[in-house]
């Protein structure tokens, strides 16, 4: 059995692997940059050891100096949370062969699911229903030229090894097809290493629908229900939401079916996501699937009572799944808002900086995923996300309702956030209507990018600035007393560095 993890990551996740483990009592292993020295993911484990600069190739993704740590603090398994190396076949390979336990999937399926051809050939062969496109690589623009007039215009074109919107081009004319290709071409290789790019007919309207599946070492596999991801910026999610307003029961029981099949072709352990886009007909297809635990998995967790950690943790001691799929109910409805430390009114630049006062909402139904407290200065060298934010209602009214009152509660001051953005969107009609697909950001762009400043946000701006020159008052205080010097001439250049700080802040 599995007495010590080691969390090979940081922030909201490394946090939410702690609990659960906590609460199975197993001890934690955290790992830390030097940046992420005073992190709470340091402060939560019962050990933790430093693997490097603040620069994640040097420390988060150096896996000899995360199994050197594995190795001497008596880790017996290793979770890899989301991001940095958790659909990194070599990793899971290097894992076990140190005699560790990886609590995540087979290499092999991380490597089958990971190059995006492979997968569909793999789903082809499987009876999973695809986008109509390429099996191979484009070799050359004659052949691109050749398959675009076969499946028509628009198509997309995708990296073989990509995710997260990288190495993508939509194109609409054919004339567009040779500098789009080069382009996705060059992103793709910076990106990944790897150029390979392939071409998929571009489904109009469509809405991005993802299943969560669970797979034992026993043969059993279930899915745990859908979740709408459809609301993106640049090809990543900002709101999930579980149940799907498009889905029918079903069309659930069928997709249901198919994402369980995705994941019984590459003989899946653990916990993973199917993910399909669906258009105005209810047509779906295999999009890809992440071999890892979801960013949005707590909006599954709201609606079918499952914690999805502690099951990736006994599957991975050699225990069958939990429930039988005839057990998984849906239970009222669940909402994500993912909260960024950007600007939206800068074009969602990062917002790093230090949190000056921080009020967490709470009150029935309100989660909050997060890292972060007072005091925490939010560092550049990784993804600016500060929180999820999930609440749950008894339907998708009281879901909206109560998000948007946490949203009012949030306080977060210091740094720029996206909040306010986030009301914009529960705000909108057509949102509320559940009448939305991946296009709605831009469809509703300028709605969205309007801001409106509530006597409310105008008094929390008053009251950054007030915190922020308080603050400043006291740190001079504090420094002069501290060092006892003489106060020296005022300047003009002294002045301006005052002004600096206190701009600063706010």
């Amino acid at each position: 059995m599995i007495k010590k993890i080691l969390i090979a990551n940081r922030g909201e996740i490394a946090l939410r692997i702690i609990r659960s483990c906590k609460e199975l009592e197993i001890q934690t292993v955290a790992v830390f940059s030097d940046i992420d020295r005073h992190a709470m993911h340091v402060r939560f484990a019962d050990e933790a050891y430093p693997i490097g600069p603040a620069p994640s190739t040097e420390s988060y993704l150096n896996i000899d100096k995360i199994l050197e740590v594995a190795q001497r603090s008596g880790a017996d398994a290793i979770h890899p949370g989301y991001g940095f190396l958790s659909e990194n076949a070599e990793f899971a390979e290097k894992v076990k062969a140190a005699g560790l336990i990886f609590i995540g999937p087979e290499p092999e399926a991380i490597r089958t699911m990971g190059d995006k051809i492979t997968a569909r050939k793999t789903m082809i062969a499987s009876g999973v229903p695809v986008v109509p496109g390429t099996e191979q690589v484009i070799r050359d623009e004659e052949e691109a030229r050749r398959i675009v007039r076969e499946i028509g215009l628009p198509v997309m074109l995708k990296a073989s090894a990509g995710g997260g919107g990288k190495g993508m081009r939509l194109v609409h004319k054919e004339e567009e097809l040779m500098r789009a290709l080069r382009a996705a071409r060059s992103e793709a290789g910076t990106a990944f290493g790897n150029d390979a790019v392939y071409i998929e007919k571009y489904i109009e309207s469509p809405h991005h629908i993802e299943f969560q599946i669970l797979g034992d070492r026993h043969g059993n596999y279930i899915h745990l229900g859908e979740r709408e991801c459809s609301v993106q910026r640049r090809h990543q999610k900002v709101i999930e939401e579980s149940p799907s307003v498009l889905m029918t029961p079903d069309l659930r029981e069928e997709m249901g079916r198919a994402a369980v099949a995705a994941a019984r072709a590459v003989n899946y352990v653990g916990a993973g996501t199917v993910e399909f886009l669906v258009d105005n007909d209810r047509n779906y297809y295999f999009l890809e699937m992440n071999t890892r635990l979801q960013v949005e998995h707590p909006v599954t967790e709201m609606v079918v009572g499952i914690d999805l950690v502690k099951e990736q943790i006994r599957i991975a001691n050699g225990e069958p799944l939990s429930r039988r799929q005839e057990e998984i109910v849906q239970n009222g409805h669940a909402i994500e808002c993912r909260i960024y430390a950007e600007d939206p009114e800068n074009n969602f630049m990062p917002s790093p900086g230090k949190i000056q006062r921080l009020r967490k909402p709470h009150g029935p139904g309100v989660r909050v995923d997060d890292y972060v407290y007072k005091g925490y200065r939010i560092p550049i060298h990784y993804d600016p996300m500060i929180s999820k934010l999930i609440t749950q209602g008894a339907d998708r009214d009281e879901a909206i309702r109560r998000m948007i009152r946490a949203l009012n509660e949030y306080r977060i001051i210091g740094v720029k956030t996206s909040i306010p953005f986030l009301k914009r969107i529960l705000k909108n009609e057509d949102f509320r209507k559940g009448n939305y697909d991946t296009h709605f950001i831009d469809q509703h762009r300028d709605e969205l990018m309007t801001r409106e400043d509530t006597p409310l946000e105008r008094e929390v701006e008053d009251l950054a600035a007030l915190t922020a020159l308080v603050e400043y008052l006291e740190d001079r205080k504090n420094m002069i007393d501290e060092t006892s010097a003489i106060p020296q001439a005022r300047t003009e250049w002294r002045d301006f560095g005052r002004r600096q700080a206190i701009l600063s802040r706010i």
